[in-house]
């Protein structure tokens, strides 16, 4: 990443500002699943409150989480009521931070096979009204699967904490892999893009909406390939919605102008990431949020010279305001982008079944090697065993009924 953008900030619509590094405010953002979140966010949805009880932990002989199902696979690989609890799994270190809590590497006690544990702390969510995020994540993650999506496995709550556990990405996020590089070849960017062009158009045919597309929510797999992460700014939409989301530098028009979105800012977050991949910076950029917004709407691009021309001709219609006429959002959808001359000779089935060798191929020991992620301080009180006894009081179980 270039040193124009040493630390992209995320802020929510309570008007907190906080550094990449430290606390966000956005639910799912929040560590950005096994990431260390460069870019900052904006929000201002509320919540949206439940009603329910407490899930009770088994002690029952586990069977193991499922690892993630063959490419060719569409099933979740969600279990709604895992045979297994909290006390089967042990914390080993932390890979991201965040307001709610941590993203933990942990082991399945009676395995070999390592999980990330995404551990949520439900007065911080409350407080910061991000009951409905959080929701919204857990509900839309369990019905998904995709070769380029993070799987949910399962999920967990005692009367302090929401767990979700996820496949563990070994990789580590693109952004780490960009800031090293500086900027990607022309290949690697139209390889990255087209898998994740893959997994929009896939969130898409479900109307969902994904709403955060940045290199720190792209994860790599052990070869290499795209996971993306961070589902709390993910909704499902048939038409259009109002909320105020994202991430300035990748926010499109119709969010900052409030005219009520959809499908149509993926596209365009598209197109700022392509532009970010090959560049090392994004198109639009200022010291504050404020100012980006007015280059966005301004619509004022400066390609730089090693452009190739598709690439070009690409960006520009993705980064078109008038929706009507943004690639991706034309009559023939997701087809106009896989069309696009720059995406001339990709084997797109090839490419979803993991046929094609990644450009960067992520090294790694053994499967809990956490090399490719930021190291973080450990937190001061004991983590170890999860599914210990708690004192069962728990004013906010009416939140997460469904959690």
């Amino acid at each position: 990443m270039s040193t124009l953008f040493p630390n992209k900030k995320k802020v929510n619509g309570n008007g907190n500002n906080e550094s990449a590094n430290g606390p966000s405010s956005e639910s799912a953002n929040f560590p950005n699943i096994l990431t260390n979140g460069n870019h900052q966010t904006y929000q201002s949805e509320g919540n949206e409150t439940d009603s329910g009880t407490q899930q009770s932990l088994t002690t029952r002989r586990p069977t193991s989480p499922r690892q993630p199902q063959n490419a060719q696979t569409q099933h979740s690989s969600y279990i709604q009521r895992p045979s297994f609890g909290l006390i089967d799994f042990i914390l080993l270190e932390t890979l991201g931070t965040g307001t709610f809590g941590r993203v933990f590497l942990t082991k399945f006690k009676h395995t070999e096979n390592y999980y990330a544990m995404k551990v949520l702390k439900k007065v911080e969510v409350v407080r910061l009204k991000q009951v409905e995020h959080i929701n919204s994540e857990k509900s839309i993650l369990s019905q998904v699967h995709h070769p380029f999506i993070v799987n949910l496995f399962c999920t967990f709550k005692d009367d302090k904490n929401l767990y979700m556990l996820l496949e563990y990405v070994i990789g580590g996020e693109l952004f780490s892999h960009l800031r090293k590089a500086g900027r990607f070849t022309n290949d690697m960017t139209r390889f990255y893009a087209a898998e994740i062009v893959l997994a929009i158009e896939y969130l898409h045919s479900k109307d969902i909406i994904y709403r955060d597309l940045k290199p720190e929510n792209l994860l790599l797999d052990s070869r290499g390939h795209v996971k993306i992460t961070d589902f709390g700014f993910a909704k499902k939409v048939e038409d259009r919605t109002w909320t105020l989301c994202g991430t300035p530098e990748y926010l499109a028009p119709e969010i900052i102008q409030s005219k009520g979105h959809g499908k149509p800012v993926d596209w365009w977050a598209l197109g700022i990431l392509i532009f970010e991949m090959l560049a090392g910076y994004p198109p639009f950029f200022d010291d504050n949020p404020f100012g980006i917004y007015e280059k966005i709407l301004a619509g004022k691009i400066q390609f730089p010279s090693h452009f190739d021309p598709n690439a070009k001709d690409l960006i520009k219609r993705l980064l078109t305001s008038d929706i009507t006429k943004r690639l991706g959002n034309l009559r023939g959808g997701s087809e106009d982008v896989k069309k696009h001359k720059w995406f001339r000779g990709v084997d797109w089935q090839g490419l979803h079944d993991r046929r094609v060798t990644a450009p960067i191929v992520p090294p790694y020991q053994h499967p809990g090697d956490t090399g490719n992620f930021e190291k973080y301080p450990e937190p001061a009180e004991e983590t170890g065993d999860l599914g210990r006894a708690t004192s069962g009081a728990d004013p906010y179980r009416h939140y997460f009924i469904n959690f």
